[in-house]
């Protein structure tokens, strides 16, 4: 028997995560490494001094990560996830987005690798979508996310996809997510200020989704999705920002038609039907919008009073 006072040696868990530095790979290796698994991971202009800095577009370098980490796990979730630049900036998102992921898979034989999708892969005209629905992104950016799953399973057929929608959480600044972005709106409250009330979401808090991918293991393979559960609008996520910081929202306006050149097209209402994780008992019970955004916002609060207020 082992004694009190002796270290027993537990055999570690290694995960490698791509795009750590972001707004879900920081979530992502933040849940792994609270829950004793060793993580590694992976940036690139923001990597120093706490990440590895890596160009995963060198496939020698991710090749060399690889064999010397030995992860058991990927979270693969570097990408460029801005449709507006996915659209000015094609060749470098194709690379990011499609090519290496092909070269991840390649890399990833033998380990459990998890490639992180989105709900732009559907078109938005017949919701709620499923994991066996055909896709048909109606922009750029859905079209490199739909073409880096292909090639994920073609060269990885043991891999899982996890499609996610709009992403919020703690953010570095509050451009980071398209939800978030929408704080200064809010937190202005003098100029009154249209806000989409067209296009239907389900904002989706990284924490969630990050427990999501811890809870996956290597006996899962093909598509997943997962989702947050409220659907709103830019204009009604604006409205609970105010409404959870106690703040006016009587300056926002709902604009209810699309402007003319308003960027890449985006789907109307391309809700995910998320029974498949469920049904395997390893879904997240989606943390209530207003309780999520309080915890992700409150440091960019101009009005520090409020935290005497609402916590006491």
């Amino acid at each position: 028997s082992v004694g009190c006072g002796e270290n027993v040696d537990v055999p570690s868990r290694r995960v490698l995560v791509t795009g750590a530095t972001g707004l879900l790979g920081r979530a992502v290796y933040k849940e792994f490494q609270n829950n004793a698994w060793d993580g590694l991971g992976c940036g690139y202009s923001r990597a120093r001094p706490r990440f590895l800095r890596c160009n995963l577009l060198d496939e020698e370098a991710l090749r060399g990560v690889i064999q010397d980490f030995q992860p058991h796990v990927i979270v693969h979730c570097a990408a460029e996830r801005r449709p507006d630049v996915v659209e000015r900036h094609t060749e470098a998102a194709l690379n990011l987005n499609v090519h290496v992921s092909a070269t991840l898979a390649k890399e990833a034989a033998g380990i459990f690798l998890i490639y992180i999708s989105t709900d732009y892969v559907f078109d938005g005209r017949n919701p709620p979508y499923g994991e066996n629905d055909a896709p048909n992104p109606l922009n750029l950016y859905g079209k490199t996310k739909l073409e880096g799953e292909r090639e994920v399973l073609r060269h990885n057929p043991e891999a899982a996809i996890l499609r996610v929608p709009i992403l919020f959480g703690e953010v570095e600044r509050v451009e980071e997510s398209a939800v978030s972005v929408l704080w200064d709106l809010v937190q202005e409250g003098s100029d009154s200020c249209t806000i989409d009330h067209c296009q239907q979401r389900f904002p989706t808090y990284t924490s969630d989704v990050a427990r999501v991918c811890r809870l996956m293991d290597s006996s899962l393979r093909g598509i997943f999705h997962f989702s947050g559960k409220e659907q709103m609008t830019k204009y009604e996520m604006a409205c609970a920002m105010a409404d959870a910081f106690n703040l006016p929202s009587s300056h926002l306006i709902p604009l209810t038609e699309q402007p003319a050149g308003a960027g890449a097209q985006r789907p109307h209402n391309a809700q995910l039907e998320c029974s498949r994780l469920v049904l395997l008992g390893l879904s997240v019970e989606p943390t209530p919008f207003k309780a999520a955004i309080r915890d992700s916002l409150w440091p960019f609060l101009q009005d520090r009073r409020w935290r005497q207020t609402v916590f006491h």
